[in-house]
């Protein structure tokens, strides 16, 4: 089965409090699984990192042949695909993190950039995340 996951990751100053929204759907647009949590104090990129690493463990517990997930964030795409170096000593973690987590998978896995307007779903959850302090353990 192909998965389409859209994730987000928010912050309320940077940094500040943050929240994650994760959908999953299948390729007629159904909803799979929701995902959104508040994961506390972080920066804006932590919690778009922190967003797709709980994307693959959802995804790693699911019959899946197929990972395409969608983020509006650019830093984290290009990252992942090779474009960008991941100079933030920060992010370095969260970054060898997914590698190791897309390692152990049984899928194919490919990230896309998306526009802002076109991931609001998942940053209506990730914003839920945050105001419902609904804490997450990534």
């Amino acid at each position: 089965m192909t998965i389409l996951a859209y994730t987000d990751g928010a912050s309320k100053g940077n940094p500040g409090e943050s929240g994650i929204g994760v959908i999953l759907k299948d390729t007629n647009n159904n909803i799979l699984k929701t995902l959104y949590g508040h994961i506390g104090k972080t920066t804006n990129n932590i919690a778009e990192y922190k967003a797709l690493i709980a994307c693959i463990k959802l995804v790693n517990k699911m019959d899946c042949d197929n990972l395409i997930v969608h983020s509006d964030s650019e830093l984290l795409t290009k990252q992942l695909l090779g474009e960008y170096k991941v100079r933030n000593n920060n992010l370095k973690k969260y970054y060898s993190e997914v590698l190791k987590l897309l390692a152990k998978s049984r899928y194919s896995f490919t990230i896309k950039h998306i526009l802002r307007e076109e991931n609001k779903e998942a940053d209506r959850l990730a914003n839920l995340g945050i105001k419902s302090k609904k804490r997450i353990e990534i």
